[in-house]
């Protein structure tokens, strides 16, 4: 499977990509997909890496692995293709976002690409999936690899926003800088969460602009 990450991701995560654990890794998931149906098709794995680029960074998202139905992934997390029914997850957080931000109509697509192309890093934990298997790929080591982006991101950058929902992505997100950067935790926006009380409420959206614009950063149109 070729490997096609844009040019500023290629450049910082050259020496990652040439380690031998990421060359087995990509052997295997080529080895996957040649044996079962897998997710987001493999010209969208590194979807994230190509819509939002180093240099343009933000905020960074962290979820879990893809989605595993038929249609629905599109290699940025919480986001699925045009057409396809907006999941749970992601209707409580366009309601989170309404609340937060004042919005009258909701969203009705959950295509995140608008989100991406402003600097937000939708980074899923698992870049694949088999179909139907949630979290089926979690033997691969395509946690090596996105811990790896996660630290080049905090040595590298200054004035990131992490937004880490749920206790996945806040052990995912430890070692983050936080004298550097903004680090934002709360419940995941899954229903069973969000129904107790762990996400509505969290103001992410709204604290994360106001810290992008007091550094001089332009804000995120959600």
């Amino acid at each position: 499977m070729k490997i096609t990450l844009a040019d500023s991701w290629q450049n910082i995560l050259s020496d990652e990509i040439e380690k031998p654990y990421f060359r087995n890794l990509i052997n295997e998931v080529e080895k996957e997909c040649s044996l079962h149906t897998c997710f987001p098709p493999k010209e969208l794995i590194f979807a994230a890496y190509d819509y939002t680029s180093f240099e343009n960074l933000k905020v960074v998202i962290i979820g879990q692995d893809p989605y595993h139905g038929d249609g629905e992934a599109n290699g940025l997390c919480f986001s699925v293709n045009e057409g396809v029914n907006i999941p749970p997850s992601l209707r409580n957080i366009f309601r989170e976002l309404n609340d937060d931000l004042g919005n009258i109509f909701l969203p009705t697509s959950g295509n995140l690409e608008r989100w991406a192309r402003q600097g937000v890093l939708l980074l899923n934990a698992s870049l694949t999936v088999r179909k139907d298997q949630a979290n089926s790929h979690k033997h691969l080591d395509w946690n090596i690899f996105t811990d790896a982006v996660i630290q080049k991101i905090s040595e590298e950058k200054d004035n990131i926003v992490f937004l880490l929902w749920g206790s996945f992505a806040q052990k995912k997100g430890a070692k983050i800088n936080q004298d550097k950067h903004l680090v934002l935790e709360c419940g995941h926006p899954s229903p069973m969460s969000a129904n107790q009380g762990k996400w509505f409420g969290n103001k992410h959206f709204s604290q994360t602009n106001s810290y992008l614009s007091s550094k001089g950063i332009p804000e995120i149109e959600w």
